[in-house]
């Protein structure tokens, strides 16, 4: 039953990203935050779902006010942190630049932008393109809102190293610039006043530590090698970097502490970068393949899945993103082989991020868990971020955890408000 029920979730996740894939660079999804209204995710377009595809107006409030309460204290969700008491000194409108609509995770990272933009009375419009994969598009977005001169500008780049000389002609113009949800590493100096992102590295490792515990005994009693597998949605954005060799060299570290040989294969960037492998794919005892599809899309993804997922020594696999995991569930759709019982054969499947495909996998024990970032609250700490540096005061990093849920917590209250549908 639990297949039937995934399988149906699935095919509606996979038509929507089908369908947020069609336009060209000319359906790049805009919003202006200045019309909708705050329980409004994501304005209709080409590369972004309908208004009444995201969240429902009662569902979007609900979300936002446990978001308040999850992170607030006992009364304001900026105590405690730089934004505290801060307020717009104008009437600012800044320019966002997501990395696409296709995933849902953008739509709450609005809603989080809407929250803040209430309460400072403050606007933004945002945009991004098609898909993750379509950089010179995203380039090309952020040249022009440069070229617009906003208070200030919320950069979430879908290549690090394509936005540099973007960059330094904001620094230029004298719009300041905060990243979010990845940073810039190499960033011309002063060009990016502060980055709000989760701690990819420690999200990566949360992954690695649930997943093995969940086959360390299959991993000790093995006769032979076993295979776990790894889809990142590139190789390219430092934040998917980190993430991804935090789960590796996490996974590593843990292996070889019980005694067990370890070698890293597949994608060169992540087998060059990845630490403490033991190098010899051939007498490892435990292989970790990792795979890069050549876009970012759910189709790719699950072909990358289907590849690992059909080796008999697999025992685990995750998807580093939205878009990555819903492909691991596409390719279980045929293969069946995802579950929650390693002793008992099953495949054990780790997530990242949210969304309804893998929220549902998780109820029904498909998957095993996943990570969640907050992309609201990072939203929502972008603008305060942006209108502090609007203000002309200086603004600091604010990096966020990762957090592990799976069916026996997903409903908590620290939880559910990121668990975006």
């Amino acid at each position: 039953m639990k297949k039937k029920v995934v399988s149906v979730l699935l095919s509606a996740a996979m038509v929507a990203s089908l369908l947020a894939g069609c336009g060209g660079a000319s359906g790049s999804s805009a919003a202006s935050s200045a019309a909708p209204a705050a329980s409004e995710a994501a304005p209709a377009s080409e590369a972004a779902p309908a208004a009444s595809e995201a969240a429902p107006a009662s569902e979007a409030a609900s979300t936002e006010a446990a978001a308040a309460g999850a992170h607030a204290g006992d009364d304001d969700k900026l105590t405690g942190t730089e934004f505290e008491g801060v307020t717009a000194n104008e009437a600012y409108n800044f320019s966002v630049v997501v990395k696409s609509f296709q995933s849902t995770y953008w739509q709450a990272a609005i809603k989080g932008m809407d929250m803040a933009k209430d309460e400072l009375g403050v606007t933004y419009d945002a945009q991004g393109p098609n898909s993750e994969s379509d950089i010179a598009d995203q380039v090309n977005m952020l040249n022009s809102a440069i070229t617009g001169k906003p208070a200030g500008i919320g950069l979430a780049a879908c290549d690090t190293t394509s936005v540099l000389d973007s960059l330094q002609d904001a620094k230029d113009a004298g719009v300041p610039v905060v990243c979010f949800d990845t940073g810039v590493a190499d960033a011309p100096d002063g060009s990016v006043v502060a980055t709000v992102a989760t701690d990819n590295t420690q999200a990566g490792e949360v992954a690695a530590e649930h997943m093995y515990e969940a086959v360390k005994d299959v991993i000790a009693n093995a006769s032979g090698q076993v295979r776990i597998g790894e889809v990142n949605q590139d190789a390219t954005a430092l934040n998917i970097q980190q993430r991804g060799l935090g789960f590796i060299n996490k996974m590593i570290e843990l292996v070889k502490a019980d005694g067990k040989t370890v070698a890293v294969t597949g994608n060169e960037f992540y087998v060059n970068a990845a630490e403490g492998a033991d190098g010899d794919e051939a007498s490892a005892d435990v292989v970790i393949e990792v795979a890069v599809p050549a876009q970012t899309t759910v189709e790719l993804c699950t072909t990358e899945a289907s590849s690992i997922l059909s080796k008999e020594d697999c025992i685990a696999i995750f998807g580093s993103n939205q878009t990555s995991a819903e492909g691991l569930l596409a390719a279980n759709s045929n293969l069946n082989l995802l579950g929650s019982d390693a002793a008992a054969g099953d495949v054990i499947g780790v997530g990242f991020d949210a969304g309804s495909v893998i929220k549902g996998a998780i109820s029904d024990g498909t998957m095993y868990g996943a990570v969640t970032q907050s992309p609201l609250m990072m939203g929502y700490y972008m603008i305060y971020a942006l209108t502090k540096a609007a203000n002309g005061d200086s603004v600091t990093d604010l990096p966020t955890d990762g957090y592990w849920y799976d069916s026996s917590n997903m409903n908590d209250a620290e939880i559910a408000p990121n668990l975006y549908d």
